[in-house]
């Protein structure tokens, strides 16, 4: 038994792909002709009194590369959102009355940074999978906690890290389950580590971009914010592989600058000059 998962290993290993900078030309680019809400809406449902920063990260991530952006979060989140609406201007608030509706309008969500952990979270993350299997749907971080893989569907994305991704599928978190567990429940499935591995079950890819600085808090609120933002307007598992990435080379390009000493911030700064180049 131990010499046969040796040799699927191998042929894993040997049929990975590593991604490099050719999947950006698989990203659709906005057309000069068009319009406010043409290139992309995404709802993010995230934050709560104590973790509001997980909301705001995700939300300066996805407002640079979406034209629009819906925000829900706990009722206890709600003033200081509205603070923050204030302030920042990237993003519509909405209540719960709201959103249902805007669950139907937009063209991606999130849901999971620092979401409190509590039952209505877990009742919400459980709703939007089973009812809306045709969203595109990005769970992180909280959601991850709690999701029941049995409600991933073929339009979702997950984005563990090693013990989020013990905690959902109930296997080691390597490279050959990554593949597996994205086949067996139909879903991309994104195992962020020193190395990311990705899959949606047919092909497995790794992404060696990205430093040791991006242990730091919030790097994968970041993440999570690209991600769903890029899959508003391309094939999810682009969206995963161009986001895994882009996330990376922003923190290598940080690392060039000042070694370890940057933030989840200074990944957002650095994108925007990213953007520019690119």
């Amino acid at each position: 038994m131990g010499e046969e998962r040796g040799v699927v290993f191998i042929f894993i290993a040997a049929n990975m792909k590593i991604i490099d900078k050719t999947i950006l030309t698989k990203l659709k680019k906005p057309l000069p002709n068009s319009h406010k809400g043409q290139n992309g809406r995404i709802l993010i449902i995230a934050g709560s009194k104590k973790y509001h920063g997980a909301l705001l990260l995700t939300v300066q991530a996805a407002s640079r590369i979406v034209d629009m952006v819906y925000v829900h979060s706990s009722d206890n989140n709600m003033k200081l959102i509205n603070k923050l609406r204030s302030e920042i201007a990237a993003f519509i608030a909405i209540g719960k009355k709201e959103l249902w509706d805007t669950i139907a309008l937009v063209d991606s969500i999130i849901i999971g940074p620092g979401m409190p952990e509590t039952g209505d979270t877990i009742g919400l993350v459980h709703d939007i999978l089973h009812k809306h299997p045709e969203k595109k749907i990005v769970v992180d971080a909280t959601a991850l906690w709690h999701v029941k893989p049995s409600c991933l569907h073929k339009n979702s994305i997950v984005t563990p890290h090693s013990r989020e991704f013990i905690n959902v599928f109930g296997v080691e978190a390597t490279a050959r389950n990554v593949r597996d567990m994205a086949e067996k429940y139909g879903c991309v499935v994104v195992l962020k580590g020193a190395v990311d591995y990705i899959s949606d079950g047919h092909e497995l890819y790794a992404n060696k971009t990205g430093n040791v600085g991006m242990t730091k808090g919030g790097t994968g609120d970041v993440l999570a914010g690209i991600i769903g933002a890029l899959s508003a307007t391309n094939d999810i598992l682009v969206s995963a592989l161009a986001g895994a990435y882009l996330n990376g080379l922003l923190g290598d390009r940080l690392y060039k600058k000042a070694g370890v000493f940057y933030n989840a911030e200074d990944l957002i700064g650095e994108s925007g000059k990213l953007w520019k180049e690119m």
